[in-house]
C-alpha cells in the first residue's frame, strides 16, 4: 500500500501498522502520531462536503439521518449533474436514478435545506434540491432531507440551468478530528492513501537566539512534553529556570512557538493553535511547518516528537577533526583553539548558540587533551539536586560541562568549585550521609549559609561532607568515576576543570 509519511511517500506492506510506518523516520518512543485520514475514510466519517460549482464553491452540511448516509453512498452518481430547473423556490440538481421509495407526503423546508426529490415520483430520475427559501412542497421522496448549505449560500441565487456540480470532496483540514486521529499505539493499522506526521517540524526564528536554543535544548532528545494545554495553545514547561532575555516578538498565528522570556513561567515553550496578539514577554522561537495536527490534539501529559530546522549546531563533546567535519557539514568554518590537535576533546564552542553560530559563518573550538575531561557519575535521587549540578556545570545543555575550582592545595580532603548562591537556596536538605567516601561528590544545601557550594571529597570521613559541611548541610550528588590523583595534580584556585557524565 501507498502511503505518505512526514510529507514523503512510501510504500509498505498490506497489513502494516504505524510501527512499520515510522520505522527509520524522526520519532521520540511513546510521542503520539497524526494520522490523516484516506478521502475514502474520510467521506465515511465526515459531515462536510465541498461542492464545486461554476459559480464557486458551497459546503454542505450532513444531518445525522439515514437519507445523509444515503448520500454518502450515491456521492459518485451526483458528481457531474447539472441544475436542471432553477425557481423562486429551489435549484435542482438532477437527475440520476436511485433507490430511494416514493413517498407523496408535504413537508415544510427551510431555506438553504438541501433534499432528495423524485421526479414524477420515479426514483430513476432523482433530483438533488436546495430550499431558496422557507416552503411546504410535495417533491415525491418524503422528507429526504439530506442536510443544509452551510458555507457559499450566495451561490444559491447566482446559479443558472445548465449549471452543475462538477466534483464533491469531503472537506478535509489539517487539523480536523473527522480527518486526523492522533495516537501512540503502534499496532495502530495502516490503509491505503493514509499521511502520516511523526513528528513536528519547526523552522527556528533567526531573530531570537537564545529562545530558539532553549528550544533546541529542550527537545534536544527530539521530544517534548505538553504540559499545559489550553484551547489556544500546548505549552511545556520541562525547564522555568532558563537564562533568558527579550528578542524578536511578533504576532502569534497558529504555529507560532515562542518561548516566555519574563515574569511567572520563564522558559515556558508554547506553541499556538489560534491566533494571538503580539506579547513582549514571549520571544518567537520559530513556526511549525508541518505536524500541526499534533499540537492541535495534544493533551495533557503526552510527548510529541520535535524536529528543528536548522539543527542544533553543537560541536562540544567531539574530537576536533569531528567537530570540524561536522561544523563544515553544516556550513560552518571552524577555527580551532588551544589543544588543536585532530584528537583533542572540544569543551568550549564561540559562539554556542546556532542561529549566532549559523549567523557568524566561523566558530571557535577549544580542544583539550582527552584525558583532562573527566568523568563523573550523577547519583542523587533527589531531582532537585541532580537538577542543580548539571545547570551549574552546563551538563544540562551540553555533554561537557565545568567546575570552576574555588579551593585546592596539596594534602587538603577537599577540593571545592563555585557555584550559584541564588540557585542553591532551591537545594533542600536530603537524609544525612553517615559516611562519605573519598570521590563523592556534594553540594552545600540551603541549611548553610555557603549554599550551592561544590565539592569533591579526597578523604573518607564520617563528620564532613565533600564541601566541608557536616551531614545536615550536605547534599551528594554523585561520585568522581576518573583518575582522582591527576585531577589534584591539575586542580588549581580558578581553574576549570572539565566534566562528562558520558564515555568520550
Amino acid at each position: 500500500m501507498k502511503i505518505t509519511l512526514n510529507g514523503r511517500p512510501k510504500t509498505l506492506r498490506e497489513g502494516a501498522t504505524l510501527k512499520d510506518a515510522v520505522a527509520g523516520e524522526e520519532y521520540s518512543e511513546g510521542s503520539i502520531v497524526a494520522v490523516h485520514l484516506s478521502v475514502e475514510t474520510v467521506t465515511k466519517k465526515t459531515n462536510d462536503f465541498e461542492l464545486i460549482t461554476p459559480r464557486g464553491n458551497m459546503v454542505l452540511h450532513l444531518d445525522d439521518g439515514p437519507d445523509a448516509e444515503k448520500w454518502r453512498s450515491m456521492i459518485s452518481a451526483v458528481e457531474g449533474v447539472t441544475a436542471r430547473w432553477v425557481t423562486r423556490k429551489i435549484v435542482a440538481f438532477g437527475s440520476f436514478s436511485s433507490d430511494i421509495k416514493a413517498d407523496p407526503a408535504d413537508r415544510l423546508y427551510r431555506k438553504f435545506d438541501c433534499f432528495f426529490s423524485l421526479g414524477g415520483g420515479d426514483n430513476q430520475t432523482t433530483y438533488i434540491m436546495v430550499a431558496k427559501n422557507d416552503h411546504r412542497e410535495s417533491y415525491g421522496a418524503g422528507a429526504g432531507r439530506i442536510g443544509r448549505i452551510t458555507v457559499g449560500r450566495h451561490l444559491i441565487e447566482e446559479l443558472r440551468e445548465g449549471e452543475g456540480i462538477s466534483d464533491i470532496r469531503p472537506v478535509m483540514s489539517e487539523v480536523s478530528t473527522e480527518n486526523v486521529e492522533v495516537t501512540s499505539d503502534m499496532s495502530y493499522p495502516m490503509e491505503e492513501g493514509y499521511s502520516v506526521d511523526t513528528n513536528v517540524l519547526i523552522k527556528l526564528d533567526s531573530g531570537s537566539p537564545v529562545a530558539a536554543e532553549h528550544l533546541l535544548i529542550t527537545a534536544s532528545d527530539m521530544a517534548l512534553e505538553v504540559t499545559d494545554p489550553t484551547g489556544s495553545y500546548i505549552a511545556s514547561s520541562e525547564d522555568l529556570d532558563a537564562d533568558m532575555k527579550p528578542e524578536k516578538a511578533a504576532v502569534r498565528d497558529a504555529g507560532s512557538v515562542t518561548v516566555r522570556n519574563e515574569g511567572t513561567g520563564k522558559g515556558r515553550i508554547y506553541i499556538y493553535k489560534d491566533k494571538r496578539q503580539v506579547a513582549q514577554s514571549h520571544s518567537s522561537a520559530g513556526k511549525v511547518e508541518r505536524g500541526l495536527a499534533i499540537v492541535s490534539m495534544a493533551k495533557k501529559g503526552d510527548r510529541i516528537s520535535v524536529v528543528t530546522d536548522p539543527p542544533r549546531i553543537l560541536s562540544v563533546g567531539m574530537t576536533q577533526k569531528a567537530g570540524g567535519e561536522f561544523l563544515s557539514n553544516a556550513g560552518v568554518k571552524q577555527v580551532r583553539k588551544g589543544d588543536t590537535s585532530d584528537g583533542a576533546i572540544i569543551v568550549e564552542q564561540t559562539p554556542e548558540l546556532t542561529i549566532e553560530a549559523l549567523r557568524s559563518g566561523t566558530v571557535e573550538t577549544f580542544g583539550v587533551p582527552r584525558g583532562s575531561v573527566y568523568r563523573i557519575e550523577i547519583t542523587a535521587e533527589d531531582r532537585a539536586t541532580s537538577y542543580y549540578f548539571r545547570k551549574v556545570t552546563g551538563l544540562s545543555h551540553k555533554p561537557i560541562g565545568a567546575l570552576k575550582v574555588q579551593f585546592a592545595y596539596e594534602g587538603a580532603s577537599m577540593i571545592t568549585f563555585y557555584g550559584d548562591e541564588m540557585r542553591g537556596k532551591m537545594v533542600y536538605p536530603q537524609p544525612l550521609f553517615k559516611k562519605v567516601k573519598r570521590g563523592d561528590i556534594g553540594i552545600t544545601n540551603q541549611a548553610r549559609p555557603y549554599c550551592g557550594l561544590m565539592g569533591i571529597r579526597l578523604q573518607d570521613s564520617k563528620e564532613y561532607g565533600p564541601t566541608g559541611e557536616e551531614p545536615y548541610g550536605t547534599n551528594i550528588v554523585g561520585r568522581f568515576a576518573d583518575d582522582l590523583k591527576r585531577l589534584i595534580a591539575e586542580a588549581e584556585e580558578e581553574k576549570l576543570i572539565y566534566i562528562t557524565e558520558e564515555k568520550i
